[in-house]
């Protein structure tokens, strides 16, 4: 109960800004507002250790109120099932969730299906889902299902992370697609059974192999196709990635997002923990380098991207708050601190000014 009341005690501190000093929240019956969106699920964490921010004008400010006045509309937060640490887990994201609809944010729930990090290599069952039959799967996916989003009512919803490979293995792999579907109506059937208001996604990493990953879902019913989309990783040319969006969209007939995205704004380092993205044939040039202008390019890029596809809704940025929170000399604390939106200074970069619509 202490420690309960500690962390709604922390909670309450970062998120003092005020609703009232804040833009008018978004309306529920807004539809078809242009998501601009955040990752910040590890935000809960970090404050801990209260790290000052400062704003696009240099003052001092809590992350919410930069986020808001930036137009940031959208909060996205990972979920796990029963993570090993206290952190993004079921309780810990409904107490943040409340706190960031209090302040006008739409909330877009990231289920892992996982105790841990869910990605196209790593779909790891939760430890309490292991060793029961199929059918006790699929009873406990939409009894999980139904309770988050009866208790925290998303307004949008992915069902798994990064889906590339299925979900919930063994069972839930590709390899197994009836199995795979099954699941995946199964959720999908606890979201709409309980919320008629919450968008589904199915979210996909990358461009590569995505038409056929669609094709294997066109009979589910989901509303979202969500894409992630790093250069490491998915390639360098936007333009292929702007055909692609346009096609899966014609295709499938599906409204369609960035559900990830990020780049750096330096190679440099702030903390001894290696970072993912760290030389320069990692990056787009000489179009976007590694600077904060580079960082704000992409962005602004991305976003008009997204907006000349039909059916483009938004894009989600991953790690806004990822700074080296733990001190410049941890070795297990940020390997994204040169890709956050805040930069050695913890001052908001100017890739912030492109959420705007």
């Amino acid at each position: 109960m202490k420690k309960s009341l500690q962390i709604v005690i922390i909670f309450l501190s970062f998120a003092a800004c005020k609703k009232d000093d804040l833009n008018d929240p978004i309306q529920e019956d807004e539809n078809l507002t242009f998501i601009s969106a955040v990752d910040i699920s590890r935000f809960p964490e970090i404050s801990n250790l209260s790290p000052m921010l400062y704003d696009l004008e240099g003052n001092e400010n809590d992350l919410l109120t930069i986020l808001k006045n930036s137009g940031i509309n959208t909060v996205r937060l990972k979920l796990w099932v029963n993570p090993i640490s206290e952190h993004s887990g079921f309780n810990e994201v409904k107490q943040f969730s409340e706190i960031l609809k209090a302040n006008g944010f739409k909330i877009w729930l990231t289920l892992h299906y996982s105790d841990t990090w869910a990605d196209p290599g790593h779909q790891e069952s939760p430890n309490q889902w292991q060793g029961i039959n199929f059918k006790e799967l699929k009873d406990s996916v939409y009894n999980y299902t139904e309770k988050v989003t009866t208790k925290l009512q998303p307004d949008l919803i992915q069902i798994g992370n990064e889906i590339n490979s299925g979900f919930l293995h063994p069972y839930g792999h590709i390899n197994y697609i009836q199995q795979f579907r099954e699941l995946l109506d199964t959720a999908i059937l606890a979201v709409r059974t309980t919320s008629s208001e919450t968008q589904i996604i199915l979210h996909f990493a990358g461009i590569e192999d995505s038409e056929w990953f669609f094709d294997q879902v066109s009979i589910v019913d989901y509303d979202i196709i969500g894409l992630s989309y790093y250069p490491i990783w998915h390639g360098k040319s936007l333009n292929n990635l702007k055909v692609e969006m346009q096609h899966l969209s014609n295709a499938h007939e599906k409204k369609i997002l960035i559900a990830e995205t990020a780049y750096p704004f330096t190679l440099d380092w702030n903390d001894w923990t290696n970072n993912i993205v760290g030389s320069q044939d990692q990056l787009i040039l000489p179009e976007f380098p590694a600077t904060p202008e580079g960082q704000r390019k992409f962005i602004k890029e991305i976003k008009v991207l997204i907006k000349e596809v039909e059916n483009g809704i938004g894009f989600c940025y991953w790690g806004a708050e990822l700074i080296a929170w733990k001190g410049n000399e941890s070795q297990d604390a940020s390997p994204w601190e040169n890709q956050a939106l805040f930069d050695f200074e913890n001052q908001a970069l100017p890739a912030l000014r492109e959420f705007k619509n």
